[in-house]
């Protein structure tokens, strides 16, 4: 599955997440698998793409960084996924 993340960075500072990462890379469980991610011009969010088959790995990942940014995993499918789901339930 595709997951969205979408990270609040405390105080709008991305500064101390950064810090972390080139000392510690990202801190992912095996399982969890980074896409890609977006910043927020004014470095109030940052948004992830991840994959994982199983979401409760998100917990162990997110306890690495919480006490540096708040956190909403979101599922997601692609607007071509969907499409197909829908036609396939019109049937």
């Amino acid at each position: 599955m595709t997951f969205m993340v979408i990270e609040r960075f405390h105080d709008r500072n991305a500064a101390p997440v950064y810090r972390r990462f080139r000392e510690h890379g990202r801190m992912m469980p095996d399982g969890l698998h980074y896409v890609g991610s977006w910043i927020e011009t004014n470095f109030d969010r940052c948004f992830q793409l991840m994959e994982c088959d199983d979401e409760g790995l998100f917990a162990d990942w997110i306890a690495n960084w919480n006490d540096l940014a708040d956190f909403e995993v979101v599922p997601v499918a692609t607007s071509e996924e969907i499409q197909n789901y829908c036609s396939l339930e019109r049937e």
